[in-house]
């Protein structure tokens, strides 16, 4: 399998590329200066970006059942896991908004068998190791997350990696890059 990056194969829509309908969902975050690079490449493919964003912002808004901190431990898990530049870099932002720490974030790399992490952050990171190996949470991983999850957070836990992974897939091979400022591996 080639691994080489892709360079940029679909570049980000520029404003002036809009359609109405774009301009009326983007302007706002474009305006405010949230408007990344992964919405504008998503974006050239609008029904898509639409129906993706839908499920983005159930696992990133306040729908998700998952506590911030936690939820961003499966995302950036599941960049790391895919080797996913560009979410790897967003992520490391909003995981410490969200309460992460440098040193956790650098130890979502080592993965659930560092001896440093607490048994419930261990097990969130197995679930998305076995997730993103398997597409299923082991019994014992489920178990141990059923623990202090209701049935809703199970099912977001498996939707944030879902959606991280898909994302993943879509901003590597359309070679989407990184936003000014961010750093990536």
């Amino acid at each position: 399998m080639d691994r080489d990056r892709p360079r940029e194969r679909i570049p980000p829509l520029a404003e002036h590329e809009w359609t109405d309908e774009q301009r009326e969902l983007l302007e706002y975050a474009y305006r405010r200066g949230g408007f990344y690079n992964v919405i504008g490449t998503l974006a050239r493919h609008w029904p898509a970006s639409r129906a993706l964003g839908q499920v983005g912002a159930h696992v990133l808004g306040p729908t998700s059942t998952l506590p911030p901190r936690e939820r961003e431990l499966l995302i950036l898990r599941t960049a790391w896991l895919c080797q996913a530049e560009y979410e790897w870099a967003q992520h490391v932002q909003i995981g410490l908004k969200a309460g992460l720490g440098h040193g956790e974030i650098m130890r979502v790399q080592r993965g659930p068998d560092d001896p440093n992490w607490p048994a419930f952050d261990a097990t969130l990171l197995r679930a998305a190791d076995e997730l993103h190996a398997d597409q299923c949470v082991a019994d014992s991983t489920w178990q141990a997350l059923a623990e202090r999850y209701d049935t809703r957070q199970l099912m977001d836990v498996v939707f944030a990696v879902g959606q991280y992974t898909l994302v993943a897939m879509a901003l590597k091979s359309f070679g989407t890059p990184l936003d000014d400022g961010l750093e990536g591996f």
